[in-house]
């Protein structure tokens, strides 16, 4: 049992997931409507933890009234197959298509993918990986949602809480503040141990064919939460977290230094996304691709965005360049 935010107490679940991340952290709100926060990976080994330790609380699963998800990625979704089709569930609206594994979604998923590792100069051989995108769908959900949350909104049965967007890690993720307790539960957007991958994924805006950049926008969303009052992070892996500002001034200095290396690597001569990644990951580039190459593009992104290099995309491969 976690301490009170004000007038509502907030219940933290570890749940085991099969992906290497470890344990994922689900949080009950007991305000006016008993409120989960995510769900966990659709497996059994996660479900009956689940109901073992909602049980020790003293509730079973027909008592939550509402669920919340801070983004889409199946460690977070997969468990509400698992629960009624009664309870209501919120999230943001970008989460809809992958919530509800649409075909048409998926297609276009793929051809993104294909398109951008052609640009990025990913060998041929790595193509087939596109196919096997969505193999840990399997672990997620099929479920629509019941309502959009966007930012400012505030949560019925949930007042004193209020959404703010926050993409990087996810184009769909969001987190929850609580004001007065100066409380955030924050998805993966900041974690105590590791820093969470800013993933590549299709436009979500209709009519927008432009990739989103994940880096920088992961960046944003971390400078906003700078500009809060917060006290304590409730995050979706590992510990709690308290020195939140710390942390953060940590995580940004880090990635800087993460791109000027990047730098110096093309400054010697111009290289592909790809070349670049096998530089920065020898060992796990090939074991990894979208995890590898997620990573390295964001450090090229934010490295055009402060003007420290440019890209000739006048070929099928992009090529980088130090300004």
């Amino acid at each position: 049992m976690m301490p009170d935010t004000d007038s509502e107490q907030v219940y933290k679940f570890e749940l085991p997931t099969p992906f290497p991340v470890g344990d994922v952290n689900v949080y009950l709100i007991k305000g006016e409507r008993l409120t989960l926060v995510d769900a966990g990976p659709k497996t059994e080994e996660a479900w009956h933890s689940f109901l073992q330790q909602l049980n020790e609380v003293g509730y079973k699963p027909e008592d939550i009234e509402q669920i919340i998800i801070t983004h889409h990625h199946p460690d977070h979704v997969g468990m509400l197959d698992f629960f009624s089709k009664d309870i209501p569930v919120y999230g943001h609206v970008f989460n809809s298509p992958w919530l509800v594994q649409d075909p048409q979604f998926m297609i276009k998923q793929a051809q993104f993918f294909e398109q951008i590792l052609v640009e990025f100069g990913v060998d041929q051989r790595f193509m087939p990986y596109v196919k096997r995108l969505n193999d840990m769908l399997v672990y997620s959900c099929h479920r629509e949602l019941t309502g959009v949350l966007k930012e400012g909104d505030k949560i019925d049965g949930l007042d004193n809480w209020r959404v703010l967007e926050t993409p990087g890690h996810a184009q769909s993720h969001i987190v929850l503040y609580e004001e007065k307790s100066r409380v955030l539960i924050g998805g993966d957007l900041l974690l105590k141990h590791i820093s969470p991958n800013p993933l590549l994924e299709p436009s979500m805006i209709e009519g927008v064919n432009d990739r989103p950049k994940p880096q920088l926008q992961l960046n944003e969303s971390l400078a906003k939460l700078l500009e809060l009052p917060i006290s304590l992070v409730y995050s979706g892996h590992g510990e709690n977290i308290v020195e939140v500002n710390d942390l953060i001034t940590y995580r940004l200095k880090k990635q800087a230094e993460r791109a000027e290396q990047v730098r110096k690597f093309i400054a010697e001569k111009p290289l592909t996304a790809f070349e670049v990644s096998k530089v920065l990951f020898p060992t796990i580039y090939y074991k990894q691709l979208m995890l590898t190459m997620s990573e390295t593009v964001g450090q090229l992104d934010y490295l055009q965005e402060i003007g420290q290099i440019r890209v000739d995309i006048s070929k099928n491969q992009h090529m980088y360049f130090v300004t």
